[in-house]
């Protein structure tokens, strides 16, 4: 029976079809499965994600893109399970923050090419072709970006979809969509001259040139650039720090933060003082100033 079991855990879709077509009375199998999931002594395995839960207090989310061989190339499978990943840590209540790395030597090297190559206009029009590689840019929860290798086309705008970046000293960038005849699309051409202006943004799309984690530090695409073996632990340290806060109040700022980058200064400081407001109506907001005039650590409940 165990063997039944964990084949279907490894694919969702398989499992989900076999509980549709088999009820837990008659099937000993899926009863069995059914309460280990309800335990949690099983989880789904995703082919092109791995997930677990970090950090002293387990509550970060981390996200390893998994396909090392092809350095992570962002094929429509790994983008369904990412999306997947990233709906999983954002209805665990426990999750403060999520995290997103790569495995291997890159954190995505582009999208697949190969994927790509025999799709039509009408195709990709018709089927709204990358909409669903937003996901990780819709997260309530805070996201940050661990970049350990290249992040190329895809990649590089998979990163900025995140609310912070880390880098690799060895960590590339660039968008080189260009060079085959294509430009960026998921982002890439909008969000970079958000944060470097329009000529670096040109530089960077038009040439199709590479730039190091340096570089990306200057212009402001990541925040801090590290020695390889500090990247994920300093990443899972900046996490830790934002999960001691109040989630509500970590959100709402986030969302403030995100209309500011999105709209003009007016109606962004109209925005952020109805969100400041809205936090006097926080239990959180309460217990915090208590804290700070009690000279004590606050104990935010979430509320």
């Amino acid at each position: 029976m165990a063997g039944v079991i964990r084949k279907l855990v490894q694919n969702p879709v398989t499992f989900s079809k076999y509980l549709t077509a088999h009820s837990a009375g008659i099937n000993s199998n899926v009863a069995a499965a059914q309460r280990l999931f309800s335990t949690g002594a099983i989880q789904f395995q995703r082919e092109f994600v791995l997930t677990e839960k970090t950090g002293s207090k387990k509550n970060i989310g981390l996200i390893t893109l998994n396909r090392p061989k092809a350095l992570n190339a962002l094929c429509d499978g790994l983008m369904k399970d990412l999306s997947d990943a990233v709906d999983e840590f954002e209805k665990d209540r426990e999750i403060a923050t999520l995290i997103i790395t790569g495995q291997g030597k890159a954190f995505a090297a582009g999208a697949d090419i190969k994927e790509m190559q025999g799709l039509t206009f009408a195709e990709v029009v018709t089927g709204g072709f990358l909409s669903h590689w937003l996901r990780v840019s819709q997260c309530r929860k805070p996201v940050i970006a661990a970049v350990n290798g290249y992040a190329l086309g895809g990649g590089c705008e998979l990163m900025m979809m995140c609310d912070i970046a880390y880098a690799s000293e060895t960590a590339k960038f660039g968008q080189p969509e260009i060079l085959i005849g294509t430009i960026p699309g998921a982002g890439g051409t909008q969000r970079i001259i958000k944060v470097a202006g329009k000529s670096k943004a040109m530089e960077i799309c038009l040439s199709g040139n590479q730039f190091s984690a340096a570089e990306a530090e200057k212009m402001g695409l990541v925040s801090k650039v590290l020695p390889p073996d500090q990247l994920l632990p300093e990443s899972i340290k900046l996490a830790e720090k934002i999960g001691n806060n109040s989630k509500i109040v970590v959100g709402l700022c986030k969302e403030a933060v995100n209309r500011a980058y999105e709209t003009t200064l007016t109606e962004g400081l109209n925005f952020e003082r109805r969100i400041f407001h809205s936090t006097f109506a926080t239990e959180d907001r309460q217990e915090g100033m208590s804290a700070f005039i009690e000279k004590r650590p606050p104990n935010f409940q979430d509320k």
